[in-house]
């Protein structure tokens, strides 16, 4: 478990925000060894996202670190399932009770 809270991302993880979205990441990650991600309030997600995503995971493991998505919006959750993604990032998709049924 993390000593430092989640890094929550409100905005989205899409094409038009990817650029100002890097360093933010990138720099959360080199300030910890454990990188916790709270994206459920992530509201609109696109493979742009994703590759953010997938280029912080590989960055922790090359620097031995961790990252953890430990809360996904629907929108998050829809990317990853979509492009078969779920085992790559290792994390459980945590579905909130009201999304469950």
């Amino acid at each position: 478990m993390s000593s430092s809270p989640p890094l929550v991302i409100s905005d989205d993880l899409t094409i038009y925000h990817a650029l100002e979205l890097k360093p933010v990441l990138l720099n959360a990650l080199a300030a910890t060894n454990e990188l916790e991600l709270n994206l459920a309030q992530v509201s609109e997600m696109d493979t742009a996202g994703l590759q953010l995503l997938i280029l912080l995971k590989k960055e922790a493991q090359k620097t031995g670190k961790c990252v953890r998505i430990v809360a996904h919006s629907q929108a998050v959750s829809s990317v990853i399932d979509f492009c078969n993604m779920a085992a790559e990032f290792g994390d459980p998709l945590v579905i909130p009770a009201h999304e469950a049924t």
